[in-house]
């Protein structure tokens, strides 16, 4: 759709719409947050006061897409951390879409088979929690997925197409959805043409109303864990992620893991001061250190000894990435897991070996070329460093230099 195209379908009252949106930008300049926002998102606002109201939904969301190719941006979507904010500190945005899906009567969004999808991303610790969940619970036939690209650019996450030969692994294809779509964003602005946060994932998708479910991955991950349990196999039943007895430790747990850990390499990787750095870095290895010493004590192999749980699955989407690429790339190299933490290292590997769930949704493909070729602010060349090798160790492998140390 052109700028002439939509000026056929404007209303007849509408004499100056240039001067309408101009206006309409002006008032909105001073409303909004930080995140990078496009000037066509404003644009998006203002016209859906003026536009005609019969004129279908997607017709907004579309012209928001087809505009936000033509017009310039305040920012972009790789802007982490705020220019104006002299603290240096990158900030994480809250997830906007919060729904859940529920088989109590009369719920928004029941359960059903087939009816929901994930968009996920193989590079991402976030969207990979999610796709762990749903292959320990059995539910691929509930629930399907497609992988985004691993490239994440100035427009956000894409989806792959036919002629991506770099993009290798399941389900990593064309929207499947959505024949026309060619970014993840279309799927946001689908269900909120007023959206302009950061198109993130994972993205839990209903296909009936074509509307975004919840883009939280700590949520999907809970919901997961329950939410379709009247409908599968006592097998999976069974796999109880979040047990009622250790819902304290869970909670706590996770609590500081994903501050410190999760988001804590985040926050090391992204200042943009030595301050900054140097807080979160030491921060982060102290967590570690913290994470380490409670593997120890325990009687393993999972993090809560005998019982697998939610708390496994958020620890590991960030232990499995650190050696690989958080060490060189986010610069939180004060030591490796391999060599530095016996416990943290068996625990991963455990998981890794020995559960398909988290071997087979782990990708170091994706997982190295995202963060070394989509951060060009952190690694402009976009070179790829090629170890550490292999990307795992075996299980029944361990470090010489440990061995040495008569640290095992």
């Amino acid at each position: 759709m052109s700028f002439n195209s939509f000026s056929k379908v404007a209303t007849p009252r509408i004499v100056n719409i240039g001067l309408i949106v101009r206006q309409s930008i002006r008032a909105l300049s001073s409303q909004r947050p930080f995140y990078p926002v496009h000037p066509v998102d404003k644009f998006s606002v203002a016209c859906r006061h003026f536009l005609p109201i019969h004129k279908p939904p997607y017709f907004h969301h579309q012209l928001a897409y087809l505009t936000q190719t033509r017009m310039s941006s305040t920012g972009k979507v790789t802007d982490w951390v705020n220019p104006a904010d002299k603290s240096g500190e990158f900030k994480r945005q809250v997830s906007s879409f919060r729904d859940w899906i529920s088989d109590e009567p009369g719920a928004k969004f029941p359960v059903e088979k087939s009816r929901y999808h994930l968009y996920i991303s193989y590079a991402c610790p976030w969207a990979t929690r999610a796709i762990i969940a749903r292959k320990l619970k059995g539910l691929e036939d509930y629930i399907t997925v497609s992988s985004v690209h691993w490239h994440l650019g100035e427009k956000g996450w894409r989806f792959p197409t036919a002629d991506d030969k770099d993009a290798e692994g399941e389900d990593v294809v064309p929207d499947p959805l959505h024949e026309e779509f060619t970014h993840l964003r279309q799927i946001y602005f689908e269900s909120d043409p007023d959206y302009s946060a950061r198109f993130t994932v994972p993205v839990l998708y209903d296909k009936k109303q074509k509307r975004i479910v919840n883009n939280e991955s700590s949520e999907i991950l809970r919901m997961l864990g329950t939410a379709f349990d009247e409908q599968l196999d006592e097998k999976y039943r069974n796999v109880v992620l979040y047990p009622t007895d250790l819902q304290k430790q869970i909670d706590e747990a996770n609590e500081w893991h994903y501050d410190l850990i999760n988001n804590g390499v985040y926050k090391s990787g992204f200042a943009t001061t030595q301050e900054a750095y140097e807080r979160n870095v030491h921060a982060l290895f102290g967590a570690l250190d913290k994470a380490e010493a409670h593997l120890a004590s325990g009687e393993g192999p999972y993090y809560f000894g005998k019982q697998l749980t939610e708390t496994d699955v958020r620890l590991f989407v960030t232990i499995i990435r650190f050696d690989p690429v958080y060490v060189q790339h986010f610069k939180c190299n004060i030591k490796d897991i391999r060599s530095g933490y016996p416990h943290l290292h068996s625990w991963m590997r455990n998981l890794y070996w020995n559960h398909p769930a988290f071997k087979d949704t782990t990708n170091f493909l994706h997982i190295r070329n995202h963060y070394t070729r989509s951060h060009k602010q952190i690694n402009p060349f976009s070179i790829t460093p090629v170890g550490p090798l292999p990307d795992i160790l075996p299980l029944d492998e361990e470090v010489p230099a440990l061995k040495q140390a008569g640290k095992l």
